[in-house]
């Protein structure tokens, strides 16, 4: 049996501690895991880590771009079953808030991470986001479904509102009751964007 290439190993111990921070994050928060924690999950030392990610920051920043990865496909997919390009907008955007509900991305991406990486709005991954759904609502108002707004204006109310409101869901005191109260008025923010006359519900 062939040995694993040195890359390899590299990339095995890499996951090994990205799943232990992941672990650990998302059971017991940042504030309280240590590197300890990722190491001993691991079975690894202190010296992996630091050379794969430097602190215990940068592995909370590499486990909230996995997160975010695994989301951006799940809400893909979500909209991709929708009957219709605005219908998959609604769809998309109401379930990346319901996902504050979820006990590990709740931890991880709602609070924990705005807290120590800062805004949610300036990560890499913000801009791209924000982008991509400003190219489908200029297909959406190029279909006629969209009053005459500014796409680049709402993408980025779009975004704000609902990072806004799934931190909210995320640190309320009922996260369930909040979820209802802030996909509502979600719903009611995206309509406000149809034309009065286009046929269909959201």
């Amino acid at each position: 049996m062939v040995g694993k290439s040195r890359k390899e190993a590299m990339a095995e111990t890499r996951q090994k501690l990205l799943a232990a921070g992941r672990k650990a994050f998302g059971t017991i928060g940042y504030a309280a895991s240590s590197m300890d924690d990722f190491t001993a999950e691991a079975g690894l030392t202190r010296g992996a880590l630091y050379h794969h990610f430097g602190d215990k920051e940068g592995l909370l920043r590499a486990v909230v771009e996995e997160i975010d990865s695994e989301m951006s496909e799940r809400l893909l997919a979500i909209s991709m079953k929708a009957p219709s390009r605005w219908q998959g907008l609604v769809d998309e955007w109401i379930a990346y808030i319901e996902m504050a509900l979820e006990p590990e991305i709740q931890r991880i991406m709602f609070r924990d991470a705005p807290a120590v990486l800062g805004d949610p709005s300036q990560w890499p991954s913000a801009n791209a986001c924000i982008m991509a759904l400003k190219t489908n609502l200029d297909a959406a108002k190029t279909e006629g479904q969209l009053i005459d707004v500014d796409t680049e204006v709402a993408a980025r109310l779009i975004n704000g509102a609902s990072s806004h409101a799934a931190t909210w869901i995320a640190s309320a005191d009922d996260p369930e009751a909040t979820s209802k109260r802030a996909v509502a008025g979600f719903r009611l923010l995206l309509e406000s964007l149809r034309k009065p006359d286009h046929g269909g519900t959201a």
